[in-house]
């Protein structure tokens, strides 16, 4: 006699909805590690929580309209720096190249590696804060007792005034944090890339 039995059948279903499952936790574990390179992605591409974008240049046009920028310093506990910006504000053109700098200290008796992470607010603005170059999710290693100035330079797109939501935007600040990367070079550049640069 041949064909299947109920006890095959029963079978056959548990190990389909098994072998289900078992995609299904793969296809989630997948979309976990896509996560953070996707939303990354995501934010570069429309500012959205105040990430600034990027650019190899600052644009051709000068608007006759200033907005203040506001630099604000941040260090986490674990790591035993002092981070300032030199200057706290500076008065920028609209479309107009700018530079600024922050001190990072390194305050102990041996190298202490550190890398920075970054944000714009408000956070509507930073589609329109554009990075040429900055220092941010680069590590950056000081030796005991080293101060370095870190330059970023950024510009405000002129499309800033012609977004009904942003055009009334008279200052923006941008924040750095310095986190403790004890990781090797080659780790903190991924983990940069996936959160931001």
């Amino acid at each position: 006699m041949t064909g299947n039995t109920p006890h095959n059948d029963k079978r056959d279903r548990k190990g389909l909805v098994a072998l289900s499952l078992a995609g299904l936790v793969a296809a989630m574990v997948g979309l976990s590690f896509a996560a953070v390179p996707l939303y990354r992605m995501f934010c570069q591409a429309t500012g959205y929580g105040g990430v600034p974008q990027q650019a190899e240049m600052a644009p051709d046009e000068v608007l006759d309209r200033t907005i203040t920028v506001h630099f604000d310093a941040n260090v986490d506990r674990a790591l035993p720096w002092k981070f300032a910006p030199v200057d706290r504000t500076v008065e920028v053109k609209i479309g107009e190249s700018a530079l600024a700098f922050f001190q990072a200290s390194n305050e102990t008796d041996k190298p202490v590696t550190g890398t920075a992470g970054f944000n714009v607010v408000p956070e509507i603005a930073g589609r329109y804060f554009t990075k040429i170059e900055c220092f941010c999710f680069k590590q950056q290693t000081l030796a005991a007792g080293q101060s370095i100035d870190m330059p970023v330079t950024f510009f405000i797109d002129p499309k800033i005034v012609e977004d009904e939501s942003t055009r009334n935007i008279s200052e923006i600040t941008l924040s750095y944090t310095f986190y403790r990367n004890d990781d090797p070079p080659g780790v903190a550049a991924a983990q940069g890339q996936k959160s931001g640069s």
